[in-house]
């Protein structure tokens, strides 16, 4: 009894756990051989999902990229297995909202490669036919870059190449109209302005310069040698 007492007065409590404690986890339920048993966590299977709104889905992750145009999202819907009557409703709502402005595209598209790369007319417009652009949109969004700016950018090009420029002046001058040449300026624009930009280089480059007949070598523009048109 006095041992008893002892442990009581120590704040001993040996009274075993009442059921429901707080204190006291639940214990797992057992199966028939004794071992836990799992929770059900199986899925349940979600629903199809509408055609549409995947439609969407892949139209604004496309966007989030860069700007696309109307036949390249119409492309790019094709190719995950979205049906055409169901492309058109939502390419047809993206029109309306303006989420999807071929003219807006086709005008930051010249803007933007015009200026920052030096594309001449010809080969904007084969990029923007490239990118399903109509023929009627690109020529509006193309009427921004006039013959003056062409020949003002092409020659702001030569110059740019004529500053690390290596070789004899005929080389130069080859490798330089093969240059706006790949970049879609006509052959006429091309001459004149190396033509020009030479007879501002030096004595040397000048005096060749006067001998290049423009017109006539535009008239022959594809007999340039090939290999010159290999190089940028």
């Amino acid at each position: 009894m006095a041992g008893r007492r002892a442990r009581a007065g120590r704040g001993w409590d040996a009274s075993p756990p009442r059921t429901g404690d707080a204190t006291t986890p639940p214990r797992p339920r057992r199966g028939r051989r004794g071992r836990a048993e799992e929770p059900d966590t199986e899925a349940t299977p979600a629903p199809p999902r509408d055609e549409a709104e995947v439609a969407r889905e892949i139209c604004l992750r496309q966007l989030a990229v860069r700007p696309r145009t109307r036949a390249e999202l119409a492309a790019a819907l094709a190719k995950r297995g979205i049906s055409e009557e169901v492309a058109d409703q939502v390419l047809d709502r993206y029109d309306e909202v303006g989420i999807v402005d071929d003219a807006a595209f086709a005008r930051a598209w010249v803007s933007s490669r015009h200026t920052g790369r030096g594309l001449a007319r010809r080969a904007l417009a084969n990029e923007l036919r490239q990118r399903g652009v109509d023929g009627e949109v690109a020529g509006e969004a193309l009427d921004e870059i006039d013959e003056e700016t062409e020949a003002e950018t092409a020659r702001a090009l030569v110059d740019r190449k004529l500053r690390t420029a290596r070789g004899e002046p005929d080389a130069i001058f080859r490798r330089l109209v093969g240059m706006l040449a790949r970049k879609g300026y006509p052959a006429g624009v091309a001459i004149r302005a190396v033509k020009d930009a030479l007879a501002a280089q030096s004595a040397e480059a000048a005096e060749f310069a006067e001998h290049i007949d423009a017109d006539a070598l535009a008239d022959a523009e594809n007999d340039l040698d090939p290999a010159s048109r290999a190089l940028d």
